[in-house]
């Protein structure tokens, strides 16, 4: 079998977790399988890396984003050889890559570039003749100008998914310092319920929606190709019942409940554009200027005047994206006309999910009605098939999940 293993930056977080790593990676290895493995950097370095760039230049043009893709770039690299040079240490011929040497090609957007080809014979060759390939998660290189670039935070996910993707690997596992998916943050209540089996549609609406686990860029991709993903601890013994697989819809999910998982994020701000006047193509230029700044936009609301003249504009997005958010929106003040901005970073957001709700009704009763018998009040809601959203003072975020998770029974075996 050829299997994909991915370890995040807690699970490598120092020497003796490197050297717990490579146990973990020799396992396969004992089973005869080839091993590629995705790192990220050591947790902790890419932040004092970020700190490092930011005391030297805050500007965020196109040629210091690709200084700082060059810089924060080097986390990966030290945790590839320090891997490497652990599984030769005990006998196995492994080797370390960065991506420009697969090469991971990407776009040119640095700090969110996109993956667009991966060299999958460079790297089964190698297999050929060799046990293990480390290679480095989180980068890539655009062709035409042969620099480096990263694929925003948690990309190492993302860069791990799309070698499995292109390797064709029988499985992806992506090691972390949780032994898988939860019905909710088991930090916020000790009810949550490990997942042995979630789609991949919930697991991406969760990922957007807040939960941490995996990257939503990865969920998406491991969906589109389908690859086989497993969540697991990287500090407990894997058996047959360890972790969380992500699978189709058409698969059977044993104790299928309408509530999946309950998602909480609170680094999100809500901007408000107010009293505009109201003319045809005003979205679009309001929405066009965020796209071309890579803004990400959620949640979306439209109030229209008693007159039928002005307009409001309510969107939320997250806390790291708001400074280019209020550039895009500074360089169209004059076009759309706006009379106030306003931005408010005290609120959650809390998401229910699960595809059991395309075939029952009542799930956004109970959720509103939970809410309001807690004294919640619902500033924003946003649907889709299988989730439904709410924002809400960020004070009353942690009752909200624990309530909810109670009400919908997850936390029942």
């Amino acid at each position: 079998m050829l299997i994909v293993q991915k370890f995040g930056g807690t699970s490598v977080g120092d020497i003796p977790r490197i050297k717990n790593v490579a146990k973990k990676v020799k396992a396969e290895l004992d089973k005869k399988n080839k091993v590629i493995v995705v790192v990220s950097a050591m947790s902790g370095v890419t932040n004092q890396l970020v700190d490092y760039a930011n005391q030297v230049s805050s500007l965020m043009s196109d040629e210091s984003l690709a200084e700082y893709d060059s810089i924060v770039a080097t986390g990966e690299q030290i945790t590839c050889g320090l891997l490497a040079l652990e599984l030769q240490s005990i006998g196995y011929k492994a080797r370390s890559f960065l991506g420009w040497q697969i090469p991971i090609k990407t776009d040119d957007v640095h700090s969110k570039a996109r993956i667009e080809s991966i060299d999958s014979e460079f790297l089964l060759k190698f297999l050929e003749e060799n046990d293990v390939a480390i290679v480095a998660g989180f980068q890539g290189i655009h062709e035409a100008s042969s620099r480096v670039t990263t694929l925003g935070r948690g990309g190492s996910d993302t860069s791990a998914v799309a070698i499995a993707a292109a390797v064709k690997a029988d499985c992806c596992d992506i090691y972390t310092d949780v032994d898988g998916v939860y019905t909710t943050d088991p930090r916020l209540t000790d009810k949550a319920r490990r997942l042995k089996k979630v789609t991949y549609e919930e697991m991406l609406e969760m990922a957007y929606s807040g939960s941490k686990v995996l990257q939503t860029r990865s969920v998406a991709m491991a969906m589109a190709h389908n690859v086989r993903v497993r969540v697991l601890s990287t500090f407990e013994e894997v058996t047959e019942n360890s972790g969380t697989i992500l699978v189709n819809n058409n698969e059977e999910i044993m104790e299928r409940r309408v509530i999946t998982g309950i998602s909480y994020a609170k680094n999100e701000v809500r901007i408000t554009l107010a009293k505009m006047p109201d003319h045809p193509g005003l979205s679009a230029i309001i929405f066009g200027a965020l796209a071309e700044k890579e803004v990400n936009v959620d949640m979306i609301v439209q109030n229209i005047s008693a007159d039928g003249k002005f307009i409001d504009i309510t969107f939320t997005t997250g806390k790291d994206e708001l400074e280019r958010a209020k550039a895009a929106i500074d360089s169209i003040k004059d076009e759309v006309k706006y009379s106030d901005l306003k931005i408010d970073d005290n609120i959650a957001k809390i998401s229910v999910i699960g595809v059991g709700m395309i075939s029952h009704s009542g799930v956004a009763y109970t959720m509103f009605k939970t809410l309001a018998e807690k004294g919640i009040n619902i500033l924003l809601i946003s649907t889709s098939e299988i989730k439904i959203s709410v924002l809400i003072a960020k004070e009353y975020g942690e009752l909200a999940v624990r309530v909810l998770h109670d009400v919908y029974g997850l936390g029942i075996k």
